[in-house]
């Protein structure tokens, strides 16, 4: 792998590049990257990962190799304490909780000795804690060189140290932001630079559709809202109009959330905009941010904070124009959108998505020398990686595939219970997978994730899960996502070392559990897209009416990929051994299960309890019943 990255930078090509668990992808791209010569960007899909390459992994490799490299790790303004927010925070007083108010002291103190004001500095403020958003910026409400704070700016000196270091490290978010602020013609975040890498690039396509495509949510309403109220406080006190109307958007923005409904979900725009009691809503909105706009406007002259409030209020006006408007005709040279409303339990947001983001990435591709490369556990199905670089734009590029090192046959045991419903019978389904997964934990002494489709199974499950340990008397702990952060729950889960992790989506990749604390990964479901998201269910309709075949060519690969992603969570050593538990029928009965076993590592396969129990026994067999592996250990194609 790592010739393969040497030989993409030295031709400035373009590499997709797939490498199992345990082949040691971080090196295989840092050692050629930090050889070249040239500035390297690299993008991960969390800022965790992000940390890990800074403090761990770049140093590592660049003193190994003896390399004078200077390395830099730039994250987004809402990770930097705002000297300007932290200010007004402290002088008005007005917080929303009493921790808020034990936590602002400590956040000043940290202010003053920091070096980098990086918020992950600082653990003894949880990371969800309300204060945060009052004490740090955003693109909107940053008020730039006219900042009184300016020299000191926390995100100014990790900016320009990222301007003058010789590796920069980001997240997918900052890189696209970067991408779409060169599009607006404002200033680059990121320097130029000779080499882009991206890890777990398996992100990419999600996220380049967030960012090439708009959105008004209802905290963008609500901070806007608060920022307008104080800011017309401290300069505008003769003129209390202005608080009036900058007040008025909150009683707007939660009109329109009570006409989405109760449930959430994700919905078409059409429809919703056909009942009266929603459109009007989105009416009222739209009009109360235009009445925000003017009166900002009228005293924009008297400060900076002001101007950029009343611009604010603007573009978000114009946003909701633009969603409420009818779809103008596309010409060929032009993307189609999407628009459709995610509703969530306190929120909504109102997007407008490209259908395809190919065409919008590859300009971005082709729009430098340099090189380009794509790595992740999961981007392929078998060998083909088809609908990933379909997705991105980039059918050119060379792939190339390296094998997890593991000896998955001796480590791991594919599971498929018998006499389960279909998936198709929710309540029933759910039920029946806490009782095939209850005697599969007892042998396994807890140490399990449960990994699940929806929040909704995932609820009964824990349910039904704390009502069995009581009456069975196993004394397993029970964590669930949303209890606690995300960090907080795995960290619970690594001390306790016999837990059981209830978890959603956000569990199913980016999640390093190594060792015993972690034995089992139960999945109820293949993890089928929701065919009801207006999205996907758009872009399916065009694949249809290009010819392609919805199911083969997109739903099925991308369960594949997704079914790899939550089952990589098992095996991260070569230590490491485990029970993967796939609650679904199909995987067996129908005709497309094989494509979707054949995708995960090469485990032996059962659908006997009796094997579980004799592999947590120390007792099974190495079995002839094996996935077959892949004709070689690495394949790379151009």
């Amino acid at each position: 792998m790592a010739e393969a990255v040497a030989a993409t930078i030295a031709t400035q090509g373009r590499l997709v590049a797939e490498a199992g668990t345990g082949t040691g992808k971080t090196f295989a791209y840092l050692v050629p990257a930090l050889r070249s010569g040239g500035k390297v960007i690299i993008s991960t899909g969390t800022k965790t990962l992000q940390d890990q390459l800074f403090e761990r992994d770049l140093p590592l490799v660049r003193d190994a190799l003896k390399l004078p490299l200077t390395l830099a790790v730039l994250k987004g303004r809402a990770n930097y304490v705002c000297l300007h927010h932290l200010a007004r925070a402290e002088a008005e007083g007005r917080l929303p909780s009493r921790d808020d108010a034990r936590y602002l002291p400590r956040i000043a103190r940290f202010a003053r000795t920091s070096d980098r004001g990086d918020r992950s500095q600082l653990a003894d403020v949880p990371e969800h804690a309300t204060i945060w958003p009052l004490v740090t910026s955003t693109r909107d409400n940053c008020l730039g060189s006219q900042c009184a704070h300016f020299r000191e700016c926390f995100v100014m000196k990790a900016r320009k140290e990222a301007l003058e270091a010789d590796v920069v490290v980001v997240n997918h978010h900052l890189f696209f932001a970067d991408v779409m602020l060169r599009d607006e013609g404002l200033s680059e975040l990121l320097p130029a630079c000779n080499t882009v890498i991206l890890d777990e690039a398996h992100q990419l396509p999600d996220t380049a559709t967030l960012f090439f495509g708009e959105v008004v949510t209802a905290g963008q309403v609500t901070d806007l809202a608060r920022d307008a109220e104080a800011a017309t406080r401290a300069g505008a006190r003769d003129m209390p109009e202005l608080p009036e109307a900058a007040a008025a958007l909150l009683p707007a923005s939660q009109r329109l959330r009570l006409a989405c409904g109760e449930v959430p979900g994700k919905f078409p725009r059409d429809a919703l905009l056909a009942r009266a009691p929603f459109a009007d809503a989105v009416a009222d909105l739209r009009n109360a941010l235009d009445r925000c706009t003017a009166a900002m406007a009228f005293v924009a002259d008297r400060s900076e904070e002001l101007a950029q409030i009343a611009a604010r209020a603007d573009d978000l006006a114009r946003r909701v124009a633009r969603w409420e408007a009818p779809d103008a005709e596309a010409s060929p040279d032009e993307e189609r959108w999407i628009r459709w409303l995610d509703v969530t339990r306190f929120g909504y947001a109102l997007h407008a998505s490209p259908l395809s983001v190919a065409r919008l990435f590859r300009r971005h591709v082709d729009s430098g020398a340099r090189a380009w490369v794509f790595t992740s556990a999961t981007l392929a199905v078998g060998n083909d990686f088809g609908l990933y670089a379909r997705a991105l734009g980039i059918a050119d590029a060379a792939t190339g595939r390296w094998e997890s090192p593991f000896d998955y046959a001796r480590q791991g045991l594919l599971y498929v219970p018998q006499d389960l419903p279909s998936p198709s019978e929710r309540e029933r389904h759910t039920d029946a997978v806490v009782d095939a997964a209850l005697p599969v934990l007892r042998a396994s002494r807890g140490r399990a994730f449960l990994l699940f489709t929806t929040l909704r199974a995932m609820n009964r499950a824990r349910d039904r899960l704390a009502d069995a340990f009581a009456r069975e008397g196993l004394d397993l702990p029970l964590l669930v996502q949303g209890d606690a952060s995300k960090t907080e729950l795995l960290d619970r889960f690594r001390a306790l070392g016999n837990a059981v992790l209830l978890g959603s989506a956000s569990f199913w990749e980016g999640v390093d559990v190594a060792g015993d604390a972690l034995s089992v990964v139960v999945i109820d479901k293949l993890p089928f897209a929701p065919p009801d998201d207006p999205l996907l269910a758009a872009r399916l309709q065009q694949l249809e009416a290009d010819g392609g075949d919805a199911f083969r060519d997109w739903q099925l690969p991308q369960a594949a990929i997704s079914l790899k992603q939550g089952a990589g969570r098992l095996i991260r050593t070569e230590t490491d051994r485990g029970v993967l538990m796939i609650a679904d029928p199909r995987l067996v009965e129908k005709s497309y299960g094989r494509k979707l076993w054949q995708s995960l590592p090469p485990m032996r396969r059962t659908r006997e309890l009796a094997d579980v129990e004799e592999f947590f026994a120390g007792t099974a067999p190495a079995g002839d019943d094996v996935a077959p592996a892949p004709p070689t250990r690495a394949s790379t194609t151009a």
